[in-house]
């Protein structure tokens, strides 16, 4: 049997298909890890108290922590880096051979929605399983996020790892095993090595590759909640009245007590809560349930998703239970979110990738672009960018692309001002025997004076020609008698 233009069944010491066993501590049958919790706490397997993840999954603080997280990281731009090997500073490249598929994993999905799916299967199921499609150079084009309750892991008796799948009509599985269309079921398993497999393994608590789904911790708290949800929708949909007692201050036997029941359910409860009740022979109605706000429905409901929001690592606040901090920096509340929740599933991404992709080989990665998370507010921005550029690690065209600015002519270089010295011209000042001598002329030599230049000799200009012409007399006359 082929997938993909090669051999699926290659079992080097073990022939035999019977002979690849799952995990030890693997669930009965195909079905996925930890689909149903059956022992949630000691006593429950025995008691039926099963955890099924149809159910908890609609407990909305769950529901909110795996969509937030999923979408979190799904958001973020996945790119192809290369080092450089002068800088060892990594850039995005282009690469023909890998792009593509980075870009476009699969026909029907988008990148966001391909990792977005990843990262939703590791978190309910705790285990991730990615196929790959190579193309005739045994290069991978496509990916495809398989169905973990029908995925399993199989395990050589030589330590060999392989993959037991079912039909996936969306990866191609049933129309490239080389078996008769007729003869798929949606039962229809196939079995392929490792290396045509990305698996993510959640937590590995009892095997390397059996994943943990954080569900197994918050399960019963999410199933605690949905029961205070059921029980205070029925609450008030009898009218917010609790459940009572009548009673008699006589013997009443099973006819007229039964006949009372039917009476008092028929007509005042229901639809009907609220209305006049007129007793007599001295009956007596007394509520027998716990209200709401004796058994601190709000606290107890909100004790339940924080349990929840505690098994994701997800500050409680981001999914609307509990006040918001009080401190306004946004990097800051981003970077503990980062750092305490998304770091480890997105660092795990990358390493799979770099690996399956045979980008690591090739000397080439793959990297999240985290600007688009942990973004500043825009006063933080402007003065952290500015200092950048002020102390010459930033030129001002690279501040402005981070503000999505366009680029100004000159602004390429990092800048400094002009009293500030280059490392280079320090290092060669703290060489010396005393760095901070003045520099001396060798010894037996004479310093040549520099010759001043000649002083400038004004020019003096002759007196104007006296007039003694007879008007000049006249006048000259005419004004002292004046």
């Amino acid at each position: 049997m082929k997938l993909f233009g090669f051999e699926i069944n290659r079992i080097k010491k073990a022939t035999d298909p019977s002979q690849l066993l799952p995990p030890s501590n693997w669930p009965g049958g195909i079905g996925g890890w930890f689909n149903v919790i059956r022992e949630s706490f000691p006593g429950a397997w025995q008691r039926n108290v099963d955890i099924r993840l149809s159910n908890v999954l609609t407990f909305s603080t769950l529901y909110a922590v795996v969509s937030l997280i999923a979408s979190d990281i799904g958001k973020l731009g996945l790119c192809l880096v290369e080092e450089d090997d002068d800088t060892d500073i990594w850039h995005e490249v282009e690469v023909a051979a890998f792009s593509p598929v980075i870009d476009k994993p699969n026909h029907y999905q988008t990148r966001q929605k391909f990792i977005e799916q990843w990262i939703t299967s590791k978190l309910i199921h705790g285990n991730a399983y990615i196929l790959k499609e190579r193309d005739n150079r045994r290069v991978v084009v496509k990916l495809y996020v398989l169905d973990p309750q029908v995925t399993r892991p199989l395990i050589a008796p030589d330590g060999a790892i392989y993959y037991q799948l079912a039909t996936n009509r969306l990866a191609g599985i049933d129309g490239l095993v080389g078996i008769d269309m007729s003869e798929v079921t949606p039962n229809t398993q196939v079995t392929i090595p490792a290396s045509e497999i990305i698996h993510d393994v959640n937590v590995p608590l009892y095997h390397p590759l059996c994943g943990v789904s954080p569900i197994s911790a918050c399960g019963l708290a999410a199933l605690q909640g949905l029961t205070i949800q059921t029980n205070s929708n029925t609450f008030f949909a009898n009218g917010s009245r609790p459940g009572g007692v009548l009673s008699a201050p006589g013997l009443i036997n099973d006819d007229t007590a039964r006949r009372l029941k039917e009476y008092w359910e028929q007509n005042y409860s229901g639809d009907n809560a609220g209305k006049v009740a007129v007793l007599g022979d001295g009956l007596k109605y007394e509520t027998m349930a716990i209200s709401a706000e004796d058994a601190q429905l709000i606290n107890q409901l909100r004790w339940t998703s924080e349990q929840v929001c505690t098994a994701f690592h997800v500050p409680p606040w981001l999914v609307g239970v509990g006040p918001m901090p009080s401190y306004s920096n946004v990097e800051a509340i981003n970077q503990q979110y980062y750092s305490q929740c998304l770091q480890a599933l997105i660092e795990a991404v990358e390493a799979l990738l770099d690996e399956g992709l045979g980008l690591k080989a090739a000397g080439y990665g793959s990297e999240f672009k985290l600007d688009d998370l942990l973004k500043m507010d825009t006063s933080t921005q402007v003065r952290t960018y500015g200092e950048g550029i002020v102390r010459g690690l930033l030129a001002p065209n690279e501040g402005r692309r981070k503000l999505n600015l366009p680029p100004v002519e000159g602004g390429d270089t990092p800048y400094l001002q002009q009293q500030n010295y280059s490392l280079a011209a320090l290092d060669k000042r703290d060489s010396q025997d005393n760095a901070f001598a003045m520099a001396k002329p060798a010894f037996g030599s004479t310093p040549t004076p520099t010759p001043l230049p000649p002083p400038a000799v004004p020019k003096v200009l002759p007196p104007p020609p006296l007039d003694w012409s007879a008007e000049r007399c006249l006048k000259g006359f005419s004004d002292a008698g004046a």
